[in-house]
């Protein structure tokens, strides 16, 4: 919604009912005020509608023979005060949802991205996260001939380590059908992440939303945490 043309045309209505009234008092001739009343009415009553189902039935005009016009500027004033108090209301009334804290992200996440996120860079901190798991993970494996998604497809493959090939397992017994299944899960996750995070990061032009990105670098660090836990397998 424009709330500020809804304000603004419900400003100028109010303000075209206070001079109609007091050309009115000093007995002058408001009859072009009234037409520009009653063609601004149905903008108004829009408005109205628009900002709360309360103004469904509501009225601003309305005359008759005996009373003439009346102009019920209770609507336009509440309409008003709901436009001036809307964007608190989002704040202030918004139901209580836990927060994300992006320095409690893994360090191999966090340190790298901060400089990016700091300067409103966000997806160049996304694509600064996911090198970052790359270079701790080259590290761990003693490998530099494979890096991204081929290095992850083949750092966790529940395939047996081979000569310059070790592996990462998750912690546990490696016949438990739970370790094998987390281990299975945390190959897909870091595949996933390569490819639909930080690929795009790396070749797409356009910013990400922070929303996005902190979403992202939470997949990460969630990868990162994996990846960290894992013991190597030679």
């Amino acid at each position: 919604m424009d709330r500020d043309w809804m304000r603004q045309r419900l400003d100028e209505f109010d303000q075209l009912t206070r001079e109609y009234w007091s050309v009115r008092y000093s007995k002058g001739d408001g009859s072009g005020l009234r037409k520009r009343l009653f063609e601004a009415e149905p903008t108004v009553l829009k408005i109205l509608r628009c900002l709360d189902p309360l103004f469904s039935e509501a009225e601003v005009l309305t005359e008759d023979e005996w009373a003439g016009l009346t102009i019920h500027s209770n609507q336009i004033q509440r309409a008003i005060g709901v436009l001036a108090d809307m964007d608190e209301w989002a704040v202030r009334l918004a139901p209580d949802a836990p927060s994300l804290p992006a320095d409690q992200f893994h360090p191999w996440v966090w340190d790298a991205a901060r400089t990016f996120w700091e300067s409103n860079h966000y997806r160049a901190a996304v694509h600064a996260a996911a090198t970052s798991i790359n270079a701790h993970l080259q590290n761990k494996l003693g490998r530099r001939d494979l890096s991204d998604a081929k290095l992850i497809q083949e750092a966790l493959s529940d395939k047996d380590p081979e000569p310059g090939k070790p592996r990462l397992r998750i912690p546990g017994d490696q016949k438990d059908p739970g370790v094998q299944t987390r281990q299975r899960g945390a190959l897909q996750l870091g595949q996933g992440a390569y490819f639909a995070l930080r690929n795009p990061a790396a070749h797409e032009t356009g910013d990400l939303t922070e929303q996005e990105a902190l979403e992202q670098l939470a997949t990460f660090s969630v990868l990162a945490r994996l990846i960290h836990a894992c013991h190597v397998v030679t």
